[in-house]
């Protein structure tokens, strides 16, 4: 009996050890840690949210070893408690000696923290920032030296680092490269954001503001080390230390690969962030809006690393944005587009409510693509943190979240704060201000971990990998506490007790490592800023040794690197002088200790290297776009994007018979289209008669044609916009006669009445003639956004007139949709063009010419229902055929439809008034959520606010909850469910293979495509253009784009070309591309709007 119960006791051990091991998550919650630190706290009638709006930021943590045995310690930040010092024993023990060490520091409200050896005896030192609702409020920041003993001595005086400004963190690296540890201390400011209005006082510094004293406590500095002492050099340096710089996040990294460190600084409520480009020369220039084309809102924390391994550092900021639809319908208040406008006109750039995740194209330029890379939204974010979680060679990235109170919860605000706020202002009151905080909801909520999947694409694992615990946190870092070679994480939380999470990737997964331990020179022992690349067959792995990151928060000084099943051909050490330390195939799974010494040699930045590009860019002698400044969210309020912003348009043609070629480009309302004519050297611009009476006209195409069969090219002018009512005389097409010199002479009468607002014009002669017919597609009904528009096929009489026969052809072409694009091509080798037709909440159509019908063909292209911009053939595959190459509007988008989840356009006079609303929904769970908030639709439609009192009601509600099954039944219904830009190759049997095109196209909308040789190879490439910047606040802009060179392998596979390969790099919205012939050369116009066009001209020896 003893033996059977010892052989089922043993049977159910190994069974519970396996299910243990089969359960394990990749990290572990490590509760009897001897960590018990908790940050702690509670709102007083005089000190709370409201007197203190950081009150709830929280505090930060850092990693180091601090005593110098080999095991890497932690300490945590309080703000109403005392701060935690925890020495690492081993076996995941830790003893507090916060008493004796010396560090606590009661009543302070601290915030960063940064382990820095400051005196350079190869001993850590810490160095604690603190801020405070008011000056006097002890908030000097505190450097506690190492006493090489347990103990530490407050010398933050002695060194010059006792800043009292409302720090909220510091970042210590050798800005200037010699030698030794200089400090760029982030201030945030107590003075209230409502008294600002949008008032940009950038330059102003924080000493020289006409306010009251104790508002002048903020403004960031930069402080030079002076053989030991730091001095302020802020104001000579180029820094910014105004009171609007609400700095909650600092991160330094080299991110134009000059081996100098820059600064990218992140600033809550409405400045911009900074990002600081190093002069080498003892200064830095601000440059944000030349390298970025958005950015976070109110920015949080931010990190700065390596993504994608090319080897140059990418941006994580933080923000706000709820990505679950009840958090985001109860608690977010999207900016209206005026205040969106007035915020750029004011100076403070283009900012949306979302993560950004910036990713460098190493010319200069990132790219941001947090929504197509699934981290835009994350809840009440602070902390980010990009490191590789599971050693699989891909830096992940993390993020702590939550917020104690929801003091933006909607139903709170609705309800009770301005109540609240006006009796507090009527009375002087207080008392109750405890029970009032009470009424504000207090949701924890999980944190994110988002694994890096490769191609920018990230998926979140926090429950997966078992770090999502709902709490309120705030600082976080990683490093290595058990010295297994994976990066274990800790957390400081509100008001509950710190997360330490161990990592077992090294027993789940057994990905390899390799780990480096840095001893620099004797002023930067620690060798701060310098960077380690391991480089593989195929890949750059980097990282820089700057411990500040996230939020408030320091990182281990050991550097370690996830390997996956890679073995590195070498690793080179770039030290903070720029002199290089190169290791041959370095071994892995282990810790390399490596000394600076005097056999460095001096490195090449990789900004000093170059490579071979494609294009020379050039100005060009054409107009400048100009705009006018109609908004079309005043007419129709819940739209997703304006339509008067579609232009400029263009076409090319020899006007003259001089065998080069003109060009017409068509002017916005308010502006008048150009008509240049091209001579031996240059264009002149050319009257066309009575041009001027036609500029109230939105032109949005322009087609050359015979028209009248002499032999020469005439002009068609196709109107529109979204700034007229239908048939308006300002949306009538034009006709201009040349007479063979260029000489235009407008014929009237020759079309029917036009009514909408116009986006194509292509002839070909379809009812075989001998003339030239002319299909024309409706883009929109001006003030009507989602109802299909008029298109007309618009037969020759012979005799100059054209008569519109499309409803004889095909009836349900009329009011075919939004069509955005067309084109004539011969797909099945028959002799007759098809017609090939995309849109807006359309699928590309094609359509066959049948005894003077035209008959829709079924090509398997049918189901991908998008947001189409533009379509353009060719013979990419080189069999004989042509096929289709089709601009969508990307996947970096809020809404980021597909199949599954469709986002869909219901119209209908839901609330019975006569007119026609439109609701926006996406697809959550299988119910059609709509789109926009409580506030936007109830405004729309007044008539649901009885039903919609509060936000929490609204927030659950799917189209079908909001209205009776009657009104969705009678509502016209549109989907959009496939975003990508594709290349569909003809199959030669009328069918199609889809091939998506490269990850990067993606990133934002293809408005204009060339099909060309680029590289002199004989296969035809691909030029591309896009972005759309014309969208509600709520969706962002989409401005990833510099336009793209895709290289054919002659396969139809297409590779994608770099800016810096390329040398294409334009921003703005590019809304065409024209190739145009100048002296015997192709050169590409682009076509911006707003904006000047530039020249593309392809250089002589461009093999790629």
């Amino acid at each position: 009996m003893r033996r059977y119960c010892c052989t089922l006791m043993i049977v159910l051990s190994l069974t519970a050890c396996k299910q243990k091991k089969s359960t394990q998550t990749l990290f572990e919650l490590v509760e009897k840690s001897g960590i018990n630190f908790t940050n702690t706290v509670s709102n007083t009638t005089d000190f709370n949210i409201f007197s203190y709006r950081n009150f709830y930021n929280g505090g930060g943590c850092a990693i180091g070893d601090i005593n110098n045995d080999g095991l890497a310690d932690v300490f945590f930040t309080a703000n109403m408690g005392s701060n935690k010092l925890y020495i690492n024993k081993g076996n995941w023990k830790f003893e507090d000696v916060s008493d004796k060490a010396g560090i606590t520091e009661s009543n302070k409200w601290s915030t960063g923290v940064v382990m820095v050896d400051i005196n350079n005896d190869g001993w850590l030192d810490i160095y604690v920032c603190n801020a405070g609702y008011q000056r006097g409020m002890r908030q000097e920041n505190a450097l506690f030296i190492n006493l090489k003993n347990g103990s530490f001595k407050e010398s933050a005086r002695e060194y010059g680092l006792a800043n009292d400004g409302y720090t909220t963190h510091a970042a210590f690296f050798d800005y200037d490269l010699d030698g030794d540890l200089d400090c760029y201390i982030l201030n945030n400011s107590f003075i209230p954001v409502n008294t600002l209005n949008y008032s940009n006082k950038r330059d102003l510094r924080a000493k020289d503001w006409p306010v009251a004293d104790f508002l002048k406590g903020g403004g960031s500095y930069l402080l030079r080390n002076d053989n030991g002492k730091f001095i302020d050099v802020s104001e000579a340096s180029g820094i910014y230390g105004s009171l609007i710089s609400f700095g909650l996040g600092v991160t330094v990294g080299d991110v134009n690969g000059d081996l100098y460190p820059d600064i990218y600084v992140s600033n809550d409520f409405f400045e911009r962030d900074y990002l600081y480009i190093n002069n080498r020369n003892g200064g830095f220039t601000e440059e944000l809006e030349s390298w970025m084309q958005h950015i976070s809102h109110s920015s949080m924390g931010a990190d700065m690393a390596d993504i994608n391994n090319d080897g140059y550092p990418d941006i994580f900021v933080t923000e706000m944005l709820p990505d679950d639809e009840t958090r985001l319908k109860t608690t977010t208040a999207f900016e209206h587009y005026d205040v969106q406008r007035l915020k750029e006109r004011s100076g403070f750039y283009n900012q949306f409510m979302q993560n950004t995740l910036q990713v460098n194209n190493q010319n200069g330029k990132f790219m941001e693509t947090a929504f197509f890379s699934g981290v835009a939204a994350s809840d009440w974010s602070w902390g980010g943190l990009i490191f590789d979680a599971d050693n699989d060679g891909w830096n992940d990235l993390y993020v702590s979240n939550g917020i104690y109170n929801d003091v933006t919860d909607q139903d709170f605000i609705d309800f009770f704060a301005n109540d609240i706020i006006q009796k507090m202002v009527l009375t002087g009151q207080k008392e109750d201000i405890e029970g009032i905080i009470g009424k504000m909801p207090s949701r924890a909520i999980p944190n994110k971990m988002y694994r890096n999947n490769g191609r920018l694409h990230f998926t979140d694992m926090a429950g997966e990998w078992g770090i999502a615990i709902p709490s309120f946190s705030n600082g976080a870092a990683y490093g290595d506490l058990d010295n297994d070679g994976d990066l274990d994480l800790i957390v400081n939380n509100v008001n509950q007790e710190s997360f330490v999470f161990r990592n077992n990737s090294r027993q789940q997964n057994g990905n390899a490592y390799i780990a480096f331990s840095l001893e620099g020179d004797s002023l930067n022992r620690f060798a701060i800023g310098a960077k380690i690349n391991l480089f593989t067959s195929d890949q750059i792995l980097s990282r820089e040794l700057v411990p500040t990151r996230g939020f408030q928060s320091s990182v281990e000084y050991k550097v370690s690197f996830g390997l996956g099943i890679t073995n590195p051909d070498s690793a080179v050490i770039t030290w903070p002088d720029r002199k290089r330390t190169v290791i041959i195939r370095p071994e892995v799974n282990k810790l390399h200790v490596v000394k600076k010494n005097s056999k460095a040699i001096q490195g090449t930045s990789l900004s000093e290297k170059s490579s071979p590009q494609i294009f020379d860019v050039d100005s060009t002698v054409f107009k400048t776009h100009q705009e006018d400044d109609q908004i079309d969210f005043y007419n129709e309020r819940n739209i997703p994007v304006m339509l008067s912003r579609e232009g400029p348009k263009a076409a090319v043609a020899d006007l003259n018979g001089d065998g080069k070629e003109d060009i017409y480009i068509c002017g916005a309302e308010g502006q008048t289209g150009s008509l240049y004519i091209q001579g031996d050297n240059s264009f002149r611009l050319v009257n066309i008669a009575g041009a001027e009476e036609f500029v109230s006209v939105e032109e949005t195409v322009a087609c050359f044609f015979d028209a009248d069969g002499d032999g020469d090219n005439d002009l068609f002018i196709g109107a529109g916009g979204n700034h007229h009512p239908p048939n308006s005389k300002e949306l009538q097409h034009r006709l201009y006669l040349n007479d063979g010199k260029a000489n235009f002479t407008i014929a009237t009468n020759s079309f029917s009445r036009n009514s909408v607002n116009i986006s194509v014009a292509i002839p070909n002669d379809v009812d075989s003639d001998g003339d030239l017919d002319l299909f024309v597609g409706g883009r929109s009904v001006p003030y009507q956004y989602g109802i299909a528009a008029d298109s007309y096929l618009y037969i020759n009489d012979g005799n100059g007139k054209f008569i519109d026969r499309l409803a004889d052809w095909n009836k349900t072409l009329v009011k075919g949709g939004m069509v955005t694009s067309a084109v004539w091509v011969d797909l099945d080798k028959e002799g007759n063009k098809e017609l090939v037709i995309v849109g807006e909440w359309m699928s590309p159509s094609v359509y066959r010419i049948r005894n003077n019908k035209l008959e829709p063909v079924l090509t398997g292209l049918e189901h991908l229902s998008g947001w189409w911009q533009t379509v353009t053939t060719a013979d990419l595959d080189n069999d004989g055929d042509q096929d289709l190459i089709m601009g969508n509007f990307g996947s970096n988008f809020y809404l980021k439809p597909d199949s599954v989840n469709p986002v869909k356009l219901w119209s209908s006079d839901f609330d019975k008034n006569g007119n026609v609303d439109k609701v926006f929904t996406r697809s959550i769970g299988g119910k059609d959520m709509p789109v926009f908030l409580k506030r936007e639709l109830t405004d729309q439609i007044p008539s649901l606010k009885k039903q919609n009192l509060r936000h929490e009601q609204y927030a659950t509600k799917s189209i079908q909850d909001l209205f009776n099954a009657e009104d969705i039944k009678e509502a016209v219904m549109k989907e959009f469910n496939y975003s990508l830009s594709i290349i569909a190759i003809n199959d030669g049997k009328g069918g199609f293979r889809i091939m998506e095109m490269p990850y990067q196209v993606q990133l934002a909308p293809v408005n204009a495509i060339v099909c060309t040789d680029l590289n002199s190879d004989g296969k035809i490439d691909l030029l591309m253009g896009g972005n759309n910047t014309f969208l509600q606040p709520q969706f962002g802009r989409l401005d990833a784009s510099y336009g793209h060179v895709l290289i054919n392998d002659g396969n139809a596979g297409f590779s994608w070309l770099s800016p810096a390969k390329s040398g294409l790099q334009v921003t703005g919205v590019i809304r065409q591309i024209l190739p145009l012939n100048q002296k015997g050369k192709t050169s590409f116009i682009l076509l911006r709007n707003n904006e000047k066009p530039v020249q593309l001209t392809i250089r002589t020896k461009s093999k790629i």
